[in-house]
């Protein structure tokens, strides 16, 4: 299908992705702490009503407004990933955490120009914090400019969702890197990468992360100062192998690197 004779600005899909979150977070509010069912996917990760219900308002409402983009979500799949304009989402991100009550669950939304993402919002619904990530602009916390650390591997504050998303080489290459650094912590799922933007933690290294998972990230943590690529430092695309390295600054980067491919 032919591109549209006017395409979206650069604004108007800023704009178009925080209603977005707008129209998601109310609706993660009133399953949250509620009694639902939890059903198990084929990966054994947990999916509820939630999940499903928000990524389908989501999805109805990039249907309606740009007929001619695509959609890769984490619930209900892909459709015309060959388009120019692709919006990836993940309703919830962080469903252990939406499950058991904790609130660092996050809405997770991304618009791709050409493959590469240019939009990225994270939005944690029960606290109410978002970050806003656009292309060639500094990263918004609430609507106010925020900076990543300047912290080394000596000082860094490392995260990881879980030590269970890693397999043997994997957990070996997370502990040389935490054996380096000031402390490690685990939990936040995408709220570690806000914070990471904010300036209060300095390195997440994870693995076995969907493009849902990570293509939002991009844009939030590169605006704030940050660099997040796959562990061998290469750009975050749609058929990356989820292994993720987001750092505060380049210099980190160059340190932690090394110690994963080791």
């Amino acid at each position: 299908m032919a591109q549209p004779e006017n395409p979206p600005t650069l604004n108007e899909l800023t704009h178009f992705a925080l209603s977005l979150a707008e129209l998601a977070a109310p609706m993660a509010m009133r399953w949250f702490r509620q009694e639902m069912d939890v059903e198990s996917k084929a990966d054994l990760s947990p999916v509820t009503a939630a999940d499903r219900a928000i990524e389908t308002a989501i999805r109805e409402r990039i249907t309606r407004s740009w007929p001619d983009h695509g959609i890769f979500g984490e619930e209900h799949g892909q459709e015309n990933l060959n388009r120019k304009h692709v919006w990836v989402i993940d309703p919830i991100d962080g469903t252990r955490s939406f499950i058991t009550g904790m609130p660092t669950f996050g809405t997770l939304i991304a618009h791709l120009i050409g493959g590469h993402p240019v939009v990225g919002v994270i939005s944690m619904p029960a606290t109410g914090e978002r970050w806003l990530g656009v292309r060639g602009r500094p990263t918004l916390f609430d609507g106010t400019p925020c900076r990543s650390s300047g912290r080394r591997l000596a000082e860094a504050r490392l995260y990881a969702t879980s030590p269970d998303i890693f397999d043997e080489a994997g957990r070996a290459a997370f502990e040389r890197v935490s054996a380096r650094v000031l402390m490690r912590r685990f939990g936040g799922d995408c709220y570690s990468y806000g914070l990471l933007a904010a300036g209060h933690v300095d390195a997440v290294v994870e693995m076995g992360l969907q493009p849902y998972d990570y293509m939002a990230l991009v844009p939030v943590v590169e605006g704030a100062g940050g660099v997040i690529t796959d562990w061998q430092g290469r750009p975050l695309s749609l058929s990356s192998s989820g292994h993720v390295l987001a750092t505060a600054n380049p210099a980190l980067h160059e340190e932690i690197l090394p110690l994963l491919s080791d």
